[in-house]
């Protein structure tokens, strides 16, 4: 029988919202909606401790003398209540709940010019499915290392496309917004947003010159469209390295770094891993909100 004392403690439990003070560095920020972050204090964290969010592991790092769990929302994540499953070093487990509130996402319309980024021929199609099979399995990497999350902005410039727009290309709809889209001129250098080492590298039909890097326990940092790459797979590299340069190539309308993260397999909204005051230009079609009220 599960000691009481254990398990008044583990029932304090609670999913922790963290205000930040927005410094150079920031932590991530709790936002429980679609596209968002579930924060888990863990006050009775021992080594060995694993949490898991809709059967898949988070990562789990150290914060303020305490430890956190961080679940990525994925945007297909209905509203309603959820849970994290905290599975302990000896054995026991308990289960902690949270609610998704629903958010809206606005539309973006696009016309592209190369046609064929839109409606791909058969040899296309044969090497974007090939492309599919590196991009999950680099969306799947899990290392034990604790992982970064105090980011950085990878680059300064114009937010010229938010997270989760329903997008439009000539009129036809395609997949949602899976990242933040940063004007800048072609050549700007690109930082590392945090420390990490690189999983893969190429170019790929529709991100163009792509950049993957893991920070540890599922949390993946993507960087695409790039004019030139400056890594290969394998290298470790530190926050602000430089690793690339903005370009655009792939399915574009104009030079930007499309930028994403993802956490437990799970695409989510850049600008909660963000600081506010890390990119003095943060304008049209919508600034960034990272405060969310539920």
């Amino acid at each position: 029988m599960q000691n009481p004392k254990i398990y008044l403690t583990r029932l304090c439990f609670s999913v922790l919202l963290i205000f930040t003070s927005h410094t150079v560095y920031a932590l991530p920020e709790q936002a429980l909606v679609p596209g968002g972050i579930a924060l888990l204090q863990l006050p009775d964290y021992t080594q060995g401790t694993k949490v898991f969010f809709k059967n898949k592991r988070v990562a789990v790092f150290p914060y303020k003398n305490n430890w956190v769990a961080m679940a990525g929302i994925g945007l297909s994540v209905k509203p309603g209540s959820y849970e994290f499953t905290v599975k302990h070093a000896d054995g026991q487990s308990d289960n902690r709940k949270f609610t998704v509130v629903y958010k809206k996402y606005k539309e973006q319309h696009l016309t592209i010019k190369n046609k064929r980024k839109v409606n791909p021929n058969k040899e296309d199609i044969e090497r974007i499915a090939a492309e599919s099979k590196r991009k999950r399995k680099a969306k799947t990497q899990f290392t034990e290392m604790t992982p970064s999350v105090d980011f950085i902005w990878p680059v300064t410039g114009r937010i010229s496309s938010i997270f989760g727009l329903r997008r439009f290309f000539n009129e036809q709809e395609r997949s949602p917004h899976s990242g933040l889209d940063i004007a800048a001129d072609e050549g700007t250098p690109i930082k590392a947003t945090a420390d990490g080492t690189v999983i893969d590298t190429g170019d790929f039909f529709f991100s163009g010159n792509m950049i993957y890097i893991d920070h540890g326990q599922g949390v993946i940092s993507l960087y695409a469209h790039l004019s030139k790459i400056d890594v290969k797979p394998g290298d470790a590299v530190k926050q602000g390295d430089i690793i690339g340069k903005v370009g655009q190539t792939g399915r574009v309308t104009g030079p930007h770094l499309h930028f994403s993260i993802i956490a437990n397999q799970t695409t989510i909204d850049p600008v909660y891993m963000l600081p506010e005051e890390g990119n003095i230009i943060l304008s049209s079609p919508e600034k960034p909100v990272k405060s969310v009220k539920n």
